[in-house]
């Protein structure tokens, strides 16, 4: 695969729909985990959008690799590792990268393992490492515009 540039376009869509999720996640009934089991619909929803973010940051990263540096990559995981060998990402943003693709994947394949109370949990605690990796990707653009188209 032949390195080209990297669309910010590509990028920059995908970041705003992150944003997007994130806010979405945050609109829910959040306070106590009470209120947010008391509609099913939440949890469903907190799901959904976080499974979507989760995704659209790993694309990213896919399409950084591919596009900015020629390497293609096919396991979720493999992103996080890769993104850190190219130094777009830090070892610490690799590794919050990593254990998130590990969590999309859990939440596609182990989906019934993952319970009200966790998808609560995290949508209160959580969230920021998602921001994090959005902001590094920010950083990178900005620091390689001549690998961005």
């Amino acid at each position: 695969m032949t390195p080209r540039r990297v669309s910010k376009r590509i990028v920059v869509d995908r970041l705003g729909m992150i944003d997007s999720l994130l806010r979405r996640i945050r609109a829910l009934p959040l306070s106590s985990l009470e209120v947010f089991l008391a509609d099913p619909k939440n949890a469903g929803a907190a799901e959904s959008y976080l499974r979507r973010s989760l995704e659209a940051l790993l694309d990213i990263g896919r399409h950084i690799l591919a596009k900015g540096f020629g390497i293609p990559v096919s396991e979720y995981k493999a992103i996080a590792t890769a993104l850190k060998q190219e130094d777009v990402l830090t070892e610490e943003e690799a590794r919050i990268l990593f254990i998130m693709a590990g969590y999309r994947n859990r939440l596609v394949h182990f989906y019934y393992e993952v319970s009200d109370d966790e998808l609560h949990r995290i949508c209160v605690h959580e969230l920021g490492d998602i921001e994090h990796i959005a902001d590094a990707y920010r950083r990178w653009l900005k620091q390689h515009p001549d690998k961005v188209e």
